[in-house]
């Protein structure tokens, strides 16, 4: 498999193997790019960023850790279902938004 690294800004060209129970990473820069890839392969996630608008306010929300990507979907549609009146930066929304712990916290609020 064959993809680019997310954990930095330089997106190093990752090339991962499998065999069995072993798994190789080639082509990173540092041992993010390692960890990165043995989890791409094997359980990859991904922190989920949305947008919900309010009668008066744009809001911007994000999850408290990463998202188990079959279950972003799902997520995503557990936020548009979210009906707020108003919100704080740094508020807590919905707790466990998507099923395995990852809570939906506001990091931005903009008048319309």
């Amino acid at each position: 498999m064959k993809t680019v690294c997310i954990m930095c800004p330089v997106g190093c060209e990752l090339t991962i193997e499998k065999h069995g129970s072993e798994i190789s990473v080639s082509g990173n820069g540092c041992a993010r790019g390692i960890e990165y890839g043995k989890a791409e392969i094997t359980n990859p996630t991904r922190v989920v960023t949305s947008v919900i608008s309010t009668e008066k306010e744009m809001v911007s929300v994000k999850t408290t850790k990463p998202v188990q990507k079959q279950k972003i979907a799902k997520t995503l549609k557990n936020i548009a279902n979210l009906h707020i009146k108003t919100a704080k930066t740094g508020q807590l929304l919905q707790k466990n938004i998507d099923g395995d712990g990852a809570d939906l916290v506001v990091t931005g609020v903009w008048k319309k």
